[in-house]
């Protein structure tokens, strides 16, 4: 099958076309900038914003947060709408393509390098750190270290000057300030830029972390009274609100006229 195919089986629609090459953005993980790039004649992908790619098992792997081969056959069948005749186990798994992020260490965060690339998108050091933890990690045998903010299952978005991307498992993350209205952003910079701004200091606040995620955001924001929804002004962010709405009807309130005709809060915290 292909990988376009399939990425249009998940919703995703293409940004552009260049001979070969299909770009979309990745299906994943946050990715604001078109960085997921399908070359049709191969029919193997390359993320160039999380530095992995393979072909559509790796893919189903990704979107799945699993490497057995098997599993990643049943969810290419369920997305396809083709189901698996064959029940025999596979003769052999192929290699993982998946990144492995090895050496993992987290510790509070203090490194000046990350703290001078928050304050260039407009972040404080003291609610930064407040917030946010450091990461060093091993990724294809090289060390590096990145600012790494957590979700309620375990795993970390990671960001720094050149990397973007996330360590599994991928999930929302729920902040709790004793409050019956919640603010809801797409990703942890916007969040921390709430914050700077002064808001989010007596609310929850939920991170999704990925529009992706927003079915495993339910179980928190059915009991709100107000959700205030800091979503992106692009069209996933817009579909996003509109599925909100949908569920919570009155309770919800778009909070992107606050940050227009900004993409998202952080740009509009860097342009005040």
């Amino acid at each position: 099958m292909p990988i376009t195919e399939f990425m249009h089986k998940l919703g995703c629609k293409s940004t552009k076309k260049r001979g070969k090459e299909v770009w979309f953005h990745a299906p994943y993980r946050s990715d604001s900038t078109p960085s997921f790039c399908v070359n049709t004649e191969k029919n193997i992908f390359n993320d160039f914003g999380a530095g992995v790619g393979g072909d559509i098992f790796t893919l189903a792997g990704l979107m799945i947060n699993s490497n057995d081969f098997m599993a990643q056959a049943r969810y290419i069948a369920e997305v396809t709408n083709n189901p698996i005749e064959r029940s025999e186990p596979p003769k052999y798994e192929p290699e993982p393509t998946v990144p492995q992020f090895t050496d993992v260490e987290v510790k509070p965060l203090g490194h000046p390098a990350l703290l001078s690339y928050l304050r260039e998108r407009g972040i404080p050091s003291d609610i930064a750190s407040a917030n946010c933890v450091e990461i060093h990690y091993r990724l294809h045998d090289k060390q590096y270290f990145a600012v790494g903010f957590p979700n309620e299952d375990g795993g970390y978005e990671i960001r720094n000057r050149f990397f973007k991307g996330s360590i599994p498992p991928k999930a929302v993350s729920l902040l709790k300030n004793g409050s019956v209205n919640i603010n809801v952003y797409e990703g942890f910079i916007d969040y921390l830029s709430g914050l700077t701004m002064g808001y989010g200091r007596t609310e929850d606040n939920l991170v999704l972390n990925s529009v992706a995620n927003r079915d495993k955001a339910y179980k928190h924001l059915d009991g709100y009274d107000l959700i205030n929804c800091w979503l992106d002004n692009d069209k996933a962010g817009r579909q996003c609100l509109e599925a909100l709405q949908k569920r919570y009807g009155e309770k919800v309130r778009d909070f992107s006229v606050v940050f227009r005709p900004c993409k998202d809060v952080n740009e509009y915290l860097q342009q005040q």
